[in-house]
């Protein structure tokens, strides 16, 4: 399953997509931002509700594949712009974490 897959099936708001065909890894849902730099895997869709420009850097120093904001957070102007320079994918969702993570998954196992 790629980001793509995420983007088409209508459920996330795509804020900035970088890499469409990236595949989306394990699912991975944290809020502490020393936890998910030490834990997150890479290729991980990480989901959270930490929208700020420290998720951005802890994504790509995880080299997540997507973050996935939940329960309707938003990167601000500036974080939105880190992630279009750092080509990071980030989708949005009104969803909370939890149920996010298992929509992602339920998709990923089809």
């Amino acid at each position: 399953m790629t980001i793509k897959d995420l983007c088409d099936s209508g459920k996330f708001t795509v804020l900035n997509l970088a890499d469409e065909e990236r595949e989306l890894g394990k699912i991975f849902c944290c809020d502490l931002l020393s936890i998910a730099m030490g834990k997150a895997p890479a290729g991980c869709v990480w989901v959270t509700v930490m929208a700020n420009i420290n998720t951005l850097a802890v994504a790509s120093l995880a080299d997540a594949s997507a973050v996935v904001l939940a329960e309707g957070s938003r990167l601000d102007e500036t974080a939105l712009a880190k992630a279009r320079q750092q080509d990071i994918n980030v989708l949005a969702t009104e969803e909370p974490v939890f149920d996010t993570g298992l929509l992602i998954k339920e998709m990923k196992d089809g």
